[in-house]
This record gives structure tokens, C-alpha cells and sequence, in this order.
């Protein structure tokens, strides 16, 4: 028996639905710009001949919420009847001392008795046995359609695959992208033709790439406040820096390491968790030791930083990037690089106001935002974002896009005045054995064509200009889907 009644449930649920008193939803509450996995998740939604229910993962405030509201409003918008639709926050606390079929049985008994819903969870983890629960709305309501947040993302994966195969799709929602960003604050952009690649540019003439840096430099000014605070959509709208870093810290950082993760897995010693992802902060874009960090903070186990970092890699914290074989060259025993999800989040996590004067620094951040937007636009394609360092010197290219049946896409970041790239780094060894060989420089003028001692090109583009187009071509490809 419930501790919670099904009137205090029904009081919930009302309050989390507007729109089945006012038939329509509150304008703050949907936004007026959508992220890319809006798009994706109504593509879902509408897909009737292969039925799935979509699942939306990502951390904090990124908009996973914001998103599903959007979807309310474009189903309403259609004419479907509000009582059809619930939305459901498995975080509230009443709710989640009640078990989720007391919470739709309310729903059906009070509210809509007929099958064919939408059901709208958030933060699905936090209900009992909710993978099993998916699957039963799945089977035995054929005219209903499921769309679920959630913050964990092994969580999810593994209710997919032990209860979920064929019924759902995870999609990822990372981080604003730089062209997100752009879009968000609706600032002066540049007027790009539709399907533009960044490998596009390789094939140009030069008068033609040179125009088109000209366009590109509208968005150059943005760059660094973007890299401060822009991932998360409400704090790059604030008007105030160091308290949307301040947010930050409280709501995306120690929201998760003291009470998401803890409550998920258990875990006891949260001052560990805590020292852990710091240490993981100051060394963002580089190769990591496990045992390394182990003996870097006394105290604690191997084992223990090994487990935490999945964790927090579940969590949507951190990515970790494994080395790729490229065409036989012998690659380091598999060490991760780790990144965070965000470089604001290391900016905010470090508190050091020097990091975006400082040239080593601000290398660290560029990487850990080209790597970002990377592993964000390959997300659905058949590929793995990994990095390649081998060979009897260990050279080391910093971010590889792996086909595997197809010629790889080679990206190393250079961020600083000048920068050069002799012969002998191994992306200008590699050039002609891939598709593309890019590498991210500083400024606007470090731009254009490099031949290398083979006769095969690099890209040079700056960064800015480099994650605007990586953005303008995701968006294009979801207006066509």
C-alpha cells in the first residue's frame, strides 16, 4: 500500500499539467528555440510505421525538460486533446514514494481513461523498476507513445538492452554547441548555404574559402564568452557570468556528485566522488592514468577511481575518449583521454580567472570543446571518436573520427599564434591515408590549405569558425529529416 494518496498524486499531477485546465501550455515552460534533439525526438514521435518510444539522456539543464515541453506544445498545436497528454516528474518526491502504476492508474481514473497517451517522464531513473514498466506500456498500449529523460546513461542503456530492445531509442543531449549558442541569443550570423562541411573547404578555391571566413568572423566575438558559460541554455541567457558559473557549480556539478550519483549507485564516501572529478577538471584533454590518479590522491583504491569515473562518465560529467588503430600502427596500452562535458563546467569547477589568459590553458579548453562538438555530430552515425597515439616516438593525434569501413577523419587542435605543424607530426604523416586531416588553429587568419611533405592536405581553420560549421551542419541535416 501507497504511504501517498492518490488525491496528494492527483494534486501533483495537476499542477505538472497546466494544459488540461487552460488547453494550452505556458510559453515559459516550452521556449521559443528548440535544441537539435528536439527535432530528433519528433522524428521519433511521428515514425508510426517502426513505433519506438524515445528516451532523451544528457546532463543537467541542458534542456532535456524544456524539450519535452516543446513536444507538448507541437502536439497540442496538432489538435490532440490535452487530457491525452501527461507529463510525469519521477523526481518529485511525493512521487517517488509511489510507485509508477499508482501514479497512472491515478492519471487514467481522474484525468483520461483510454489508452491512447502520451506519456511524458522525466527523470525516468528515479521510478522502480521503470524499464519493466516501459515495457509493459509498450505491449499492451499500442496507441500510446513514451517519451522519458534521464540522467544516467548506463542506467538507461542497460534497461534498453535487458527490456527494451526494439522498443526504444536513446537519444543524446549534450551541451550547447557553439552554433546552438549563436542561434539561442539570436546574434548575427552569417548566411551559409544549406549541407555545408567543414570538408567542403578542401575541395575550394581559395577566393571562395577566404569568403567564407569573412562570413564566419561575424561569430568570432562570442567565442570566448561562449566557452565561459554557453552549454547550458538558461545560463547563456543570463545577464550575469559569475553567477550563472555559480549555478553552475551548484546545479550541474554538486547536484549530481552529492545527490544524483549517490542515490543511484550507492555511493557512500562522497568526498572521493568530489576529489575525483576535480582532478578530472585540471586535466581535461589528456591521457590518464588510473593508477596515476590513485597515487595522486592518496587514499584512494585503484578500483575506486575506476568505478567513479564511470559513474560520472554515466552522469553526462565527462567524456572518455579510447585510442584508435589506425591502419596497423601500433597503438599505447588502452589509457582513456577524459574530457568534460563542458568546458564551461571546468571553467567553473577551477574557479581561476587566469585560464582564459593562460596559452596552455586555454589549449586544454579548445580541445575539450572541439572534442565535445565532434562526439556530439558523430553521435548517430556508425563511427567511434577515439584519438591515435603510436609509433616508435608516440606521436599523437588528438581527436580521430574512426569509419569502420571507411578512411578516418584526423583533427588535431593547435590553439595558439602560429602554430606549425612540421613533418614530422603524425597527422602530417597520416594526411593521405585519411579522408580528411584537419587541424583547429587560433585566429581568423590562420586559415587555408597546408601541404605536407607527401603532397596530401590539412585544413587549417580556426575554432570558432571550425564548431559554427560543425553546428550548421548538424542543423541542416535535421530540417531535411
Amino acid at each position: 500500500m501507497s504511504i501517498i494518496g492518490k488525491e496528494a498524486i492527483l494534486k501533483v499531477l495537476t499542477g505538472y499539467n497546466p494544459w488540461w485546465r487552460t488547453g494550452a501550455i505556458d510559453q515559459r515552460m516550452a521556449k521559443t528555440y528548440k535544441r537539435f534533439a528536439f527535432f530528433e525526438a519528433m522524428q521519433w514521435l511521428e515514425q508510426r510505421s517502426l513505433r519506438r518510444s524515445v528516451v532523451l539522456r544528457g546532463a543537467r539543464r541542458v534542456g532535456k525538460t524544456t524539450i519535452q515541453y516543446q513536444m507538448i506544445q507541437a502536439l497540442l498545436d496538432r489538435g490532440v486533446a490535452p487530457q491525452r497528454i501527461v507529463f510525469i516528474s519521477m523526481d518529485h518526491p511525493m512521487l517517488k514514494l509511489s510507485g509508477l502504476d499508482e501514479v497512472l492508474d491515478c492519471y487514467h481514473e481522474n484525468i483520461h481513461a483510454e489508452q491512447d497517451v502520451y506519456y511524458f517522464f522525466d527523470e525516468i531513473q528515479y521510478a522502480q523498476d521503470w524499464d519493466r514498466w516501459l515495457k509493459i506500456i509498450y505491449d499492451t498500449q499500442p496507441d500510446a507513445q513514451i517519451v522519458a529523460t534521464g540522467s544516467a546513461s548506463p542506467v538507461l542503456i542497460k534497461g534498453n538492452q535487458e527490456s527494451g530492445t526494439g522498443r526504444w531509442s536513446v537519444i543524446s543531449v549534450p551541451t550547447l554547441s557553439f552554433y546552438e549558442y549563436c542561434a539561442l541569443l539570436d546574434l548575427p550570423r552569417p548566411q551559409l548555404e544549406e549541407a555545408q562541411q567543414v570538408t567542403d573547404l578542401l575541395h575550394m578555391p581559395q577566393t571562395m574559402r577566404g569568403q567564407m571566413m569573412v562570413q564566419l568572423s561575424q561569430v568570432q566575438n562570442y567565442f570566448m564568452r561562449y566557452l565561459q558559460v554557453g552549454g547550458f541554455p538558461e545560463l547563456a541567457l543570463s545577464d550575469n557570468d559569475l553567477l550563472a558559473q555559480q549555478i553552475m557549480r551548484e546545479d550541474v556539478v554538486d547536484k549530481v556528485l552529492k545527490r544524483d550519483l549517490p542515490s543511484l549507485y550507492k555511493i557512500r564516501n562522497v568526498i572521493e566522488l568530489e576529489r575525483i572529478f576535480l582532478y578530472l577538471c585540471s586535466v581535461s584533454s589528456e591521457i590518464v592514468s588510473i593508477d596515476a590518479i590513485a597515487k595522486e590522491l592518496s587514499g584512494v583504491s585503484r578500483s575506486t577511481v575506476e568505478t567513479y569515473i564511470q559513474y560520472m562518465e554515466s552522469a553526462n560529467l565527462i567524456y572518455q575518449s579510447w585510442p584508435v588503430d589506425m591502419a596497423g600502427k601500433k597503438v599505447l596500452k588502452a589509457k582513456p583521454k577524459i574530457y568534460i562535458a563542458d568546458a564551461a563546467i571546468r571553467n567553473a569547477v577551477l574557479m581561476d580567472d587566469s585560464v582564459l589568459t593562460n596559452p596552455v590553458q586555454m589549449g586544454k579548453i579548445v580541445e575539450t570543446a572541439v572534442y565535445k562538438h565532434v562526439a556530439a555530430f558523430y553521435h548517430s552515425y556508425v563511427t567511434s571518436v577515439g584519438y591515435f597515439r603510436g609509433g616508435r616516438r608516440e606521436k599523437e593525434i588528438d581527436i580521430v573520427v574512426d569509419y569502420p569501413h571507411a578512411k578516418n577523419i584526423l583533427i588535431e587542435v593547435k590553439y595558439r599564434e602560429n602554430a606549425v605543424i612540421p613533418p614530422s607530426d603524425a597527422i602530417s604523416e597520416l594526411a593521405g591515408e585519411s579522408a580528411a586531416a584537419i587541424v583547429v588553429t587560433k585566429s581568423a587568419g590562420d586559415f587555408g590549405i597546408q601541404q605536407t611533405k607527401s603532397g596530401a592536405e590539412l585544413l587549417r581553420i580556426p575554432a570558432f569558425a571550425f564548431l559554427y560549421l560543425l553546428g550548421h551542419a548538424e542543423q541542416d541535416g535535421y530540417r531535411k529529416a
